[in-house]
């Protein structure tokens, strides 16, 4: 397929929110530290740039707001601002102060390729604490106009616009001023419910102890409750510091997962790309139903939004590829902090999850298959927990290795120190005889002492172990705790049948092979089970994953 590298022919756009440098009360300085940061924008392929709240006139200007001066300059410099984006393939999202009907507005001008596809005029005013808006400003929901003449042109005015791309109607974006995102329901709530996927915040917000984390939560909170991506520009250097000080934070979040930050506190102008992957969202739309009926029950408000199309080229490079390529272990968290959460948090739910089984079922006694493996050894760690947890020995854990033609002596070396340092009932048995009759039965060349080492000479061996324990749970009044993981589960890496795929309960079910393996080890150097079994924890760490079926 051509153009099969592009990131936008697979239902992803980039987008780059821009920091750029400004003066305080000086448009035209302002002006050409934005259009520098689009030319980048427009060079980095992204089709979208963002800016931050006032970020033609500066938010410090105060009672400067209502000099004429300053708003004359600021609409000129806006004037500058579209005229150059003729040659450039992308939006672009301004903020400047704006007179409508003798009433001033903190406004966030659309911009495409010479034109005003839009003025947004901001909805919530803060006057609290430091701010004070409403000493300048006036909310949208006092404007009466829904259009106005701006350089010759008619342009949509209204806190209720949607943009829709004509030929990738994906590409949905509404934008929001710095406030709105802060009150009880933003409106982009509404917005993502009318069809945005992609909900853009105008903010100057200035910058206090712990604001910085609390503003991370606030994006990523709302952009995983709308189904959406959300990106969010905060005013930077050049900001008036006579009562406030500015960090300059840009974060884009994808379904509440943050996909790009700036540095903050930087003192040069800032650009950081995110690519939103708009099919995936269309997705999570369509999969999780609570997000339609939140759209049928609020109609009225949705029925309120103007939807504006737009025809805009997208990068046809043919290598295009995402700026962040996936994680290696998708379900491995890469910060070790996180990830040390992550697998608390997995454990605990493995354990609670075969403790609650084991409850309801009146059964006291766990049989399970042990190799000395990844992952029969994380499900004996969790079966150690369980028991812990009912109150009940662990020597009710009726453990079992089960050696065959392949097993290598590391493996059961392994496999026995295991059951020893947890404190199970530890047993051997030599499935050699019994897969040798079963071969043999069925007429299989192995049989005949012939080296055919195929599918069936596997299952054969696989299916001994579970017939085995099944037949121990049976005569022990256990529930048979099956080892296999998501990944073999998922790809069919088992036996079906009377196999490893069959247990009466999976706690490993829900589990990557990926992530097993740092399960263990989390609880090998937090001394989950105990000192003495986290060296064989590391042993089995250090082991090559094999399944040990052919010699």
């Amino acid at each position: 397929m051509e153009g099969f590298f592009n990131l936008y022919r697979h239902g992803f756009i980039r987008v780059a929110v821009g920091i750029p440098r400004v003066q305080v009360a000086d448009p035209a300085f302002n002006a050409r530290e934005t259009l520098a940061l689009m030319e980048k924008a427009a060079q980095g392929d992204a089709v979208l740039a963002l800016f931050p709240e006032l970020g033609l006139s500066a938010y410090s200007c105060e009672d400067l707001f209502h000099q004429k001066a300053l708003l004359d300059a600021s609409q000129e410099a806006l004037k500058a601002i579209v005229e150059a984006s003729r040659e450039l393939p992308l939006i672009a999202l301004v903020g400047l102060p704006l007179k409508v009907d003798h009433l001033l507005y903190n406004c966030a001008a659309v911009i495409q390729q010479g034109r005003l596809l839009g003025m947004v005029p901001k909805s919530f005013l803060p006057n609290y604490r430091e701010f004070y808006e409403l000493r300048q400003f006036t909310p949208a929901f006092a404007a009466t106009a829904t259009s106005i003449e701006l350089f010759g042109q008619e342009v949509p005015f209204g806190n209720r616009l949607l943009f829709r791309h004509a030929s990738e109607p994906l590409f949905s974006f509404f934008a929001e001023i710095c406030e709105d995102l802060w009150v009880p329901i933003p409106p982009s709530t509404y917005a993502a419910m009318a069809g945005a996927t992609l909900l853009l915040n105008l903010s100057a917000s200035n910058i206090t102890i712990g604001k910085a984390e609390y503003r991370r939560e606030l994006v990523g909170h709302q952009s995983a409750r709308c189904l959406s991506a959300y990106a969010y520009c905060a005013a930077g250097m050049g900001e008036s510091t006579t009562d406030l000080a500015w960090d300059g934070h840009a974060l884009i979040y994808e379904n509440g997962r943050r996909i790009a930050e700036s540095e903050r506190f930087a003192y040069e102008s800032q650009l950081v790309f995110g690519d939103i992957d708009l099919e995936h969202l269309s997705a999570e739309r369509m999969r999780q139903n609570s997000f339609s009926q939140a759209v049928r029950y609020h109609q009225k408000e949705i029925g309120a939004f103007r939807t504006l199309p737009f025809s805009l080229p997208l990068p046809d490079k043919e290598r295009l590829l995402i700026s962040l390529p996936p994680e290696r272990f998708p379900y491995v968290p890469a910060d070790p902090s996180q990830r040390d959460r992550r697998c608390q948090e997995v454990y605990a739910i493995q354990v609670q999850g075969l403790a609650k089984r084991l409850q309801a079922t009146g059964i006291e006694k766990i049989v399970i298959g042990v190799s000395g493996g990844l992952d029969s050894t994380q499900a004996l760690i969790v079966c150690a927990r369980t028991m812990d947890i009912l109150g009940l020995p662990r020597k009710n854990i009726l453990a079992y290795t089960m050696p065959g033609f392949a097993t290598s002596e590391r493996t059961l070396k392994q496999a026995r120190a295991l059951m020893e340092a947890v404190g199970a009932s530890a047993h051997e048995i030599d499935i050699r005889p019994s897969c040798l009759q079963m071969l043999k039965d069925i007429g299989h060349p192995y049989a005949e002492g012939k080296p055919v080492y195929d599918t069936t000479f596997e299952n054969v061996q696989a299916g001994e172990r579970t017939s085995h324990l099944f037949r121990i749970a049976n005569l022990h009044g256990g529930l048979v705790v099956g080892t296999s993981d998501l990944s073999e589960l998922a790809l069919g890496w088992c036996t079906y049948g009377v196999g490893d795929h069959m247990a009466h309960y999976h706690v490993n079910a829900s589990v990557p092979k990926t992530l097993i393996q740092y399960l263990i080890r989390w609880v090998a150097d937090t001394h989950q089970i105990n000192a003495e079994a986290s060296p064989v924890l590391y042993d089995v760490l250090d082991t090559v994953i094999s399944p040990e079926l052919v010699p």
